[in-house]
């Protein structure tokens, strides 16, 4: 059997969730990933991914027609997996379904709608009369009341269970490559430069609703010369990051995306994970799949009370209001003061990730929906 994962854009990082869900699945059928790309590139983690990938120019409108016809044209695995609600997805996927009958699953791993109601009012107009944009405001609206018309749905938190139902499927981790015993904490350090320091780390593109700004702030109120703030996956914008002109030279070592293969290294070299979610549009409907690299690599955990991440947690890392930057701080260093009892929290939440959030847990559940809507198919 084949399997066709349908990305609604293969440059950025929807293509992370996409990769995992297919390189999974790769373990028992022929896998393939299609969808547009903007200026040929695929997302630069995932370059070197070894699975078959069918990627078209992303255009806007009328200029996208003729790829879609191209793209339908070009899928032809025997079940369709549309990863993200999105007009180059799901919409693609619908089509497909329609003209040959094939099962269709759609993965939701964040609210779309919510990326586009962080606007004020005129913002939100202006955007919902962007028709050309094939993925913009006035689509993905429709995509989200169209939803039912999938066979299968899979959702990454229960905000989005209670919104579109489905099989609640978290980001999951092979924790036989995400271990930290093939990993030393002192060379990892100083391959980033930082040895013998007290490293705080941050993963991800450092956008607002991420709370990187907090994060930034709280570290302008730990007084530790030897703290430092690793940001990884710094590309652009940087320099609007509130805060940063006051942090002491040296005290922020920013590093651009890495590879996958790459994460396990770099993330042996902290000593924290901080993941300061902010309570917005955006992150509600949002479960951060760096928590689980984290948990993986047995690290202690800062994060916020948004979304499920209190109940991924558990009583393995720390948790803060969003927003609250002088608790951040505070907890930060509580961390670096109570050394060991943040290492037996790091190697709880490797435990509760092998446990409950290994690439086997999902491997399960996706074996089981795959052959659940074939048969529903086959009956009809």
């Amino acid at each position: 059997m084949k399997i066709s994962f349908l990305c609604f854009d293969l440059s950025n990082n929807s293509l992370g969730r996409a990769g995992l869900l297919a390189q999974t699945l790769a373990r028992h059928h022929e896998v393939e990933l299609v969808g547009p790309t903007k200026q040929g590139k695929i997302w630069y983690p995932l370059q070197d991914l070894d699975l078959p990938i069918k990627s078209f120019p992303w255009k806007r409108y009328p200029a996208f027609v003729p790829t879609i016809r191209q793209m339908i044209q070009a899928i032809d695995g025997d079940v369709l997996f549309a990863c993200k609600p999105r007009p180059t997805s799901f919409g693609i996927g619908l089509l497909k379904k329609w003209i040959s009958g094939k099962p269709l699953i759609v993965d939701i791993d964040d609210w779309e709608l919510g990326f586009f109601y962080r606007a004020g009012f005129w913002g939100k107009v202006g955007r919902f009369l962007n028709f050309s944009n094939p993925n913009g405001l006035p689509h993905t609206w429709l995509m989200e009341r169209l939803v039912n018309f999938a066979d299968g749905i899979t959702v990454s938190n229960r905000f989005l269970q209670n919104r579109f139902s489905g099989t609640l499927l978290y980001h999951c981790r092979d924790t036989s490559v995400l271990d930290p015993d093939k990993f030393s904490k002192d060379k990892a350090k100083k391959k980033l430069g930082v040895q013998n320091k007290k490293v705080v780390m941050f993963l991800g593109t450092p956008r607002a609703h991420k709370g990187v700004d907090d994060l930034v702030d709280a570290m302008n109120k730990i007084d530790d010369p030897d703290v430092r703030l690793v940001i990884i996956g710094a590309e652009n914008g940087l320099e609007s990051l509130q805060g940063r002109g006051r942090m002491k030279e040296g005290q922020l070592v920013l590093l651009p995306m890495i590879p996958f293969k790459d994460l396990p290294e770099h993330l042996a070299a902290a000593d924290v994970v901080v993941i300061p979610q902010r309570n917005t549009s955006d992150t509600v409907g949002q479960m951060p799949a760096k928590i689980f690299d984290a948990m993986a690599m047995a690290k202690p955990i800062i994060s916020t009370r948004i979304s499920d991440i209190p109940d991924v947690l558990g009583d393995c890392g720390y948790l803060v209001e969003p927003g609250n930057v002088q608790q951040l701080a505070e907890t930060m260093n509580h961390v670096f003061n109570h050394p060991e009892e943040a290492l037996r929290k790091g190697k709880k939440a490797r435990e509760r990730c092998i446990a409950r959030y290994d690439i086997k847990v999902m491997e399960k559940q996706l074996l089981e929906l795959v052959e659940k809507v074939r048969s529903k198919t086959r009956r009809r």
